[in-house]
């Protein structure tokens, strides 16, 4: 009984997500072909939904529809579409066949099913735009000292209002604004909690996408503004006051004073504020438990920092040592500080990883490292690993084996919906387009060899995405829904013989060249189409397997 209820619970939790996503999406593709092919008088003979036999069918009129036991797909048959030979159609019969339509109607029928996807994929996002979309808030995380933006008057935790008074109602907003306003000063209306609204001039300046995907190169950007801040992960020196309170190494703090905190200037800023005993609340690293502290303020003096109470940012601690790592040989233990690195004091993980990775090859760097309040000496030689990056390329540097012991604050989240249909679908026809950019780009960069062939997925992977997306919620699993529609979108469109974009390079030359390619010539090309395509198939079963196969 055990085993069936865990199987059922299997196939719900991945198995139907994939089923019903994938069937959603096949369906819509073939009724694209289906409605323009009836429209231009073809005579459809089946409607499939999946591949070999047939589980479920219904005929009506010279139609069968039905659902195939391989739900890996779906087709739609038509009457003398297979033909090599129009004349061997009968005369009666070539008003309802698809090889004795026009090219501009044949195309239309093959053109429908992509386009359809992509039409699918404005009303999803156009639904959910209109429903309310959970997106980041257009909150700035964090203003660095001395920077352009902390110049201009911006500072942390500033909830943008406006930009050059247009509305600002999410942190996507606020991006594609500033992208509109490169090189040039922009007016924005800001707000700290309980604080009037106030406008800052800053100048936004033009600088390189980092999305390699995206289809500009450029965006606009305040320098000092950071997209992200430290969550309230916390190191606590063992002669502390916090230490003694009870809080250590590895805790996060959620409350101060009864006041949630998500960031690290939150609890900074809580923490200056207080002027008696402070209730700490934290959840601990090991038990995952929440505790509630009283930590002793001094009574002869106001808190100047929170490193006058004990409490570090953990950004210079340890967190994992990678087993047989030349850390792992000198004793490198996890909650251990790296102070400095050859005499210079380390400030930031960033300065520890480029001293690393700057290595010369020479002499072993040598670490001190704070443990329990006691400084030590270490000699550790680095040595070069092979590290993959986001995009799966292979990247060679040196290392010793060590993980910091960081945590990012997540950020606030608001929902934001349009208030009507046509500002919806508006929003839908944007992020099918800017996504429709993005998955040619993956394909132009993989060709450039800028990403990573490992990156190419199959079912497994689209079954992982739809179950992954199913447990996040119905957003969540209709937005993995519309970028795969668009992908179908685009990989149908490929010139690829057998696919949807391969016929469409055959009606283009049809109708430079006045009648149809032979049927040996396009024999020759569905053959050669089919082992591109198939060999595309086992290369992602290949990655799929090696990503949730083997490596688990």
């Amino acid at each position: 009984m055990n085993f069936i209820m865990s199987s059922l619970g299997y196939l719900y939790a991945n198995v139907v997500p994939f089923v019903i996503l994938l069937g959603i999406l096949v369906f819509v593709h073939e009724l694209g072909h289906f409605l323009v092919a009836r429209a231009c008088g073809v005579r459809v003979e089946v409607f499939s939904l999946g591949f070999g036999k047939k589980i479920l069918s219904y005929k009506k009129g010279y139609t069968t529809y039905c659902i195939s036991i391989v739900p890996l797909g779906g087709y739609v048959k038509m009457f003398g579409e297979q033909s090599t030979d129009a004349e061997s159609i009968a005369a009666e019969d070539r008003a309802v066949s698809y090889t004795h339509k026009s090219v501009w109607q044949r195309i239309a029928i093959v053109f429908a099913g992509p386009l359809m996807n992509f039409l699918f994929a404005i009303l999803v996002f156009g639904f959910i735009a209109y429903t309310g979309e959970e997106t980041r808030a257009a909150r700035i995380s964090e203003v660095t000292t001395g920077s352009i933006a902390e110049a201009a008057g911006l500072k942390s935790q500033d909830l943008v209002l406006s930009v050059n008074n247009t509305k600002v109602r999410s942190y996507e907003e606020f991006q594609n604004a500033l992208n509109q306003t490169q090189n040039q000063t922009a007016q924005i209306e800001v707000q700290q909690d309980g604080e009037q609204p106030r406008t800052v001039a800053a100048q936004v300046a033009s600088v390189d996408n980092p999305n390699i995907f995206a289809g500009t190169k450029t965006i606009g950007s305040i320098t000092g503004v950071m997209p992200y801040t430290k969550g309230t992960l916390v190191a606590v020196r063992p002669d502390s006051d916090a230490f003694k309170a009870g809080l250590r190494t590895g805790d996060e703090i959620t409350k101060v004073a009864d006041r949630k905190v998500q960031s690290w200037n939150d609890l900074t800023r809580l923490t200056q504020a207080a002027t008696s005993n402070l209730t700490v609340e934290r959840t601990t690293n090991d038990k995952k438990e929440t505790v509630q502290l009283t930590l002793n303020l001094p009574a002869d003096k106001k808190i100047a920092s929170i490193t006058d109470l004990g409490i570090e940012n953990t950004e210079l601690y340890l967190e994992q040592i990678v087993p047989g790592s030349p850390a792992a040989q000198a004793d490198l233990m996890k909650h251990d500080k790296i102070v400095s690195i050859n005499g210079k004091p380390m400030e930031s993980w960033e300065n520890v990883l480029t001293t690393i990775k700057s290595y010369d090859g020479k002499d072993a760097l040598e670490f001190k490292i704070s443990r329990e309040g006691t400084e030590i000496v270490k000699k550790i030689t680095p040595l070069v690993t092979s590290q993959m990056t986001n995009l799966g390329k292979e990247d060679k540097r040196y290392t010793i084996g060590i993980m910091p012991m960081m945590n990012i604050s997540q950020p606030e989240l608001v929902t934001v919906s349009e208030d009507s249909l046509i500002a919806a679908t508006v929003k839908g026809f944007d992020r099918s387009w800017d996504i429709s950019v993005m998955t040619v780009m993956s394909f132009v960069r993989l060709f450039q060899g800028e990403v990573s062939h490992k990156n190419i997925g199959g079912m497994i992977s689209i079954g992982k995405a739809a179950s992954d997306a199913y447990a996040m919620g119905l957003q969540q699993f209709l937005m993995t829904m519309g970028i795969l529609s668009i992908s179908l979108f685009i990989l149908n469109l490929l010139p690829v013989p057998v696919l949807d974009g391969g016929h469409l390079v055959f009606y283009a030359i049809e109708i430079v060249k006045g009648s149809p390619l032979s049927g040996r010539k396009l024999e020759i090309a569905h053959q050669i189409g089919f082992a591109l395509l198939m060999g595309l198939m086992v290369l992602a079963l290949f990655n799929d397997f090696t990503k949730f196969i083997f490596k688990s």
